[in-house]
């Protein structure tokens, strides 16, 4: 059931006039800031640890949000501040998960790791909830599950040539789970907080989080990784934001179905950048993403 309007029919963030669609399209949106946000961390090259990426992209979001409320006039505190304090912390973890799992694990073994949220989401948006899983999102989420497990052969995942490091796999799993959760404790809070109040708390959250872990083990970053870090914050915060809207105004079950486009982008960006071969299983997997995607926009017809 859609969250009550939060004092204007439509948050203004993403501008004036958004559709029905918007909220669909600011997931889509989140799905492409989240994959060009990957493309800056792989370029780091696992050289930068991960708290240190986590504390960058908390430092920079907190400048860009803080900015944001001062300018639209919005009190930053909120009125549940427990449970802000919760999804900062949860998605912090969810963060540092994440930058682990690319790090230690190759691309596509942390992709599908990763990919397991919104199946996550849709049980916890349940159970804690109490969000109806309709049939047509359980068809997305197993069509775009397909599509995913696909794109990034899980045959590796499953054990391949290269045996993987069990405990870079229980990481990403935990990952998969804290960002369901986080993503769960956007839509309760949703129907309290204005959204860049949600996104304002993540990385303000995050900084006194990583900083501890960042100071025993410095690394001094380039010039060039810092530039990288920089993409790695504002593609973040852009990812935040449409995403906070998107889960402010559509079920968590379908919009976490509509993020796995976002394996699309990353299969785009990995050919264009990285100079990753596209086989008939990739191609065959972003098919069914998009199939996913499209199940997902039907369901929010009317609703």
């Amino acid at each position: 059931m859609p969250a009550a309007p939060l004092g204007s029919p439509e948050p203004q963030i993403l501008g004036q006039g958004l559709s029905r669609r918007g909220p669909v399209l600011a997931m889509v949106a989140s799905a492409l800031s989240f994959s060009l946000m990957g493309v800056c961390v792989k370029q780091v090259g696992g050289r930068i640890p991960a708290a240190e990426v986590v504390l960058a992209r908390a430092l920079v979001s907190v400048a860009l949000s803080w900015w944001l409320l001062r300018r639209q006039g919005i009190h930053p505190w909120g009125q549940r501040r427990g449970l802000l304090i919760w999804r900062g912390a949860i998605g912090s973890v969810a963060l540092l998960c994440v930058y682990i799992a690319l790090a230690e694990l190759p691309l596509a073994s942390a992709t599908v790791l990763q990919y397991l949220y919104p199946t996550f989401t849709a049980l916890l948006a349940w159970l804690m909830l109490g969000e109806r899983i309709g049939r047509r999102v359980l068809l997305a989420v197993a069509v775009g599950w397909a599509g995913v497990l696909l794109v990034a052969r899980p045959a590796q995942l499953l054990g391949g040539p290269t045996p993987l490091a069990g405990g870079a796999v229980l990481i990403g799993v935990a990952g998969a789970l804290c960002t369901a959760l986080a993503y769960v404790s956007v839509r309760s809070l949703a129907r309290s907080e204005h959204p860049l109040v949600i996104v304002f708390y993540f990385p303000l959250v995050a900084v006194p989080m990583s900083l501890p872990l960042v100071l025993l083990n410095p690394v001094l970053p380039t010039v060039t990784e810092v530039l990288w870090l920089l993409g790695v914050g504002v593609f973040t915060q852009l990812g935040q934001v449409t995403l906070t809207h998107s889960l402010t105004a559509l079920p968590a079950a379908r919009a976490t179905a509509i993020s796995y486009v976002q394996v699309v982008f990353a299969g785009l960006w990995g050919w264009w950048i990285f100079g990753e071969g596209i086989d008939a299983a990739t191609v065959a997997g972003a098919t069914l993403v998009l199939i996913a995607t499209l199940i997902s926009l039907a369901g929010a017809k009317g609703r």
